[in-house]
């Protein structure tokens, strides 16, 4: 049996599977799931990449959205409050980001020295290429 004729049934079995399991009151909200998703993300994104430019803002991130979605969920929140709260938290990681404390990802100082270097060889009348 070909690969791609798998396809279709098991696509049938896993969605009845989900379907009935979510009729019986078995299985969480879609939403909750979605945010349990969104917050294992962001704490995956920081042990597998490490801390550097990219992994401290797209991590804590996705964890306090997947936070602000269970809380307004779970709990009835204002949605508007979050978005409030979001914007400041995007800024503050934006701005942790900008330190020189934290690194480039692996390999992205070398291309942004390089990136310089080009700038000032661009801008420098003497250098022939």
């Amino acid at each position: 049996m070909k690969s791609s004729s798998l396809f279709i049934p098991l696509f049938l079995i896993i969605v009845g599977a989900l379907w009935l399991l979510r009729s019986l009151d078995l299985f969480p909200a879609t939403t909750l799931i979605f945010a349990f998703v969104l917050m294992a993300a962001g704490i995956l994104i920081i042990l597998l990449d490490g801390i550097n430019k990219q992994s401290i803002v797209s991590g804590p991130l996705l964890i306090y959205i997947g936070l602000a979605i269970y809380a307004v969920h779970q709990y009835h929140y204002r949605i508007d409050v979050f978005f409030a709260l979001g914007m400041m938290v995007l800024g503050v990681l934006l701005l942790i980001a900008r330190t020189d404390a934290i690194p480039y990802k692996h390999g992205k100082a070398l291309s942004a020295s390089n990136h310089q270097n080009n700038l000032n060889n661009a801008n420098n009348p003497n250098h022939h290429s």
